[in-house]
């Protein structure tokens, strides 16, 4: 039971975060729309079998399938992941990276700003969520127009401080 407790109150708490920092970046149907597929069957129960209260329990379901499932689903479902946006091109007739949506690397900041915050407890600062985003960033697939701008807005979290970045995202129209 309290591996049920817990991995509902991480998604709930983060879902909350999510949504007030949708909010604060003009976007907040995005932070009310986000993650929902977290509650659905496949997600939900991995994440109740692998929750450790530190990491995504994707991580632990990695560890004992060899793929997660859960994150799987996720991934395909929710756009505000780069991963989603990997199609095949007619170009190359491989699997490219495509430039996201502007309203979706909002929310992929929003998410990435809350999941830190959730996960590092009272040991959170604005310049984690580079940190981590820096330690993937070579073998990540993602457009790198979207790499350029989601580290641009990281870079500005850990230098400048959420309000700075809150009000450059909400005026951000093009990248």
């Amino acid at each position: 039971m309290n591996k049920f407790i817990g991995h509902l109150s991480t998604i709930v708490r983060h879902r909350h975060k999510v949504i007030r920092h949708c909010a604060r970046a003009g976007i907040l149907y995005r932070g009310l729309l986000h993650d929902l597929s977290k509650y659905s069957p496949i997600e939900f129960w991995a994440g109740v079998k692998y929750f450790s209260g530190d990491k995504s329990p994707n991580v632990g379901e990695r560890i004992d399938k060899g793929y997660s499932e859960a994150w799987l689903h996720h991934q395909g479902r929710n756009k505000h992941h780069f991963e989603f946006w990997v199609d095949y091109s007619n170009v190359t007739h491989k699997r490219e990276p495509i430039k996201m949506p502007l309203k979706y690397v909002k929310e992929m900041f929003c998410d990435r700003v809350a999941a830190s915050k959730i996960y590092q407890g009272e040991n959170y600062t604005d310049a984690h969520p580079l940190k981590y985003f820096l330690a993937a960033k070579q073998t990540r697939i993602i457009h790198p127009e979207t790499s350029e701008l989601i580290e641009k807005l990281l870079t500005m979290l850990a230098n400048e401080g959420e309000d700075a970045v809150f009000e450059y995202i909400k005026n951000l129209k093009e990248y």
